[in-house]
């Protein structure tokens, strides 16, 4: 257990060369991360340890353990606000005379294999990015982004770098659209993923966290635990079986369920991550949006990312060029040297300049 957990540290690993933004690898590393080590811990509790164990009378407890486990438990809505000792036995547990509303528990065999379902989901806008990428960002860059080199080594990868750029000029809009559609997706799969743990949960996920958050304000009559309603730790099921006579009989068995300890802080966890998660994501999506409808923050943008560019550099090299050759340039500027990032930009800005007047 212990191994594979260690094993999704490489997952995390510092790459030298980076072509995405900090919030992407958020969604698609340590998002990925958190959900696999979720579902092994969750899958270690449930397959290793005993996740349910029935109280019952009369009956051997394996196959009720296996039958409530396979089939459902359930708890009645209207028993958790009644005074647990004096009124139920549990949380949610009462009296069944058949007149009360219940609610039923089907999810658990299922939650490991959600949550690894969830972290492909994670993983896949970077899997499409990484294909749609194809190591341009490493094959151009040629280990400029290591300052210390020959000078005459370090003058021909300028060089070629330039010839580069000059030559696929105004080709890299496909480049740069394909990378923030990624961006995109993960913020649709963020906002799907909180739908579809609403659905699993049959609707009580999206307002789980806060009302975790606002428990300990409520008053002592209108309390009720939310970690206990939506995982809660003691149920009743019930089996029936023919006695001796052929007449079926009912029994009435009370479950206690330890794997929904470790699901109840599983899901708070993830709940508050995904919120996160989706706002810094909604973010940069209004981010991408501006740079992309106002041009003038280019030229701010691409200095912010070296200052040691003069201004006047930036706002030409944003002037004369396309969103996706500014990304380009941009990405460069964060991968490269910084000394020699200036020197390429700058001989870049020249080079654009001569050719505008030699066409003109």
């Amino acid at each position: 257990m212990l191994r594979l957990l260690g094993g999704l540290k490489d997952y995390l690993k510092w790459q030298p060369i980076v072509t995405d933004n900090a919030v992407f690898r958020l969604h698609n590393l340590f998002t990925t991360v958190l959900l696999l080590a979720c579902s092994l811990i969750v899958t270690a509790t449930q397959y290793v340890g005993n996740p349910i164990q029935c109280i019952v009378n009369g009956l051997p407890a394996n196959p009720i353990n296996t039958y409530c486990w396979i089939t459902s438990t359930f708890t009645m809505p209207d028993a958790f606000r009644r005074q647990v000792g004096v009124e139920v036995a549990h949380p949610g547990v009462s009296n069944d005379y058949g007149n009360e509303a219940k609610k039923y528990y089907t999810y658990y065999q299922w939650v490991c294999f959600v949550l690894f379902f969830q972290a492909i989901l994670c993983y896949t806008p970077k899997w499409i990015w990484d294909a749609w990428e194809g190591g341009l960002m490493r094959t151009i860059i040629m280990g400029l982004n290591i300052g210390v080199c020959a000078d005459e080594q370090k003058c021909q990868k300028k060089q070629a770098l330039l010839d580069y750029l000059i030559k696929h000029i105004s080709r890299h809009n496909t480049y740069a659209m394909r990378y923030w559609f990624c961006e995109v997706l993960c913020l649709v799969n963020i906002i799907g993923q909180l739908y579809l743990m609403n659905t699993f949960f049959d609707g009580e996920f999206m307002s789980y966290g806060l009302r975790v958050m606002s428990f300990s304000e409520e008053t002592q009559e209108n309390r009720v635990d939310p970690m206990v309603y939506v995982f809660p730790r003691v149920t009743k099921c019930t089996f029936h079986k023919f006695g001796p006579s052929g007449t079926i009989q009912k029994h009435d068995s009370l479950c206690v369920l330890p794997l929904n300890i470790v699901n109840e802080k599983t899901y708070i966890l993830i709940w508050f991550w995904f919120i996160i998660l989706a706002t810094l994501l909604t973010v940069l999506v209004v981010y991408r949006i501006v740079i992309l409808v106002v041009p003038g923050v280019r030229p701010y943008l691409l200095r912010a990312r070296n200052r040691m560019v003069p201004m006047s550099v930036a706002e030409e090299i944003s002037k004369s060029t396309d969103i996706g050759d500014w990304w380009v340039l941009y990405m460069l500027g964060r991968n490269m040297d910084p000394l020699i990032y200036k020197e390429v930009i700058t001989e870049l800005s020249k080079k654009i300049q001569t050719a505008a007047s030699n066409s003109q």
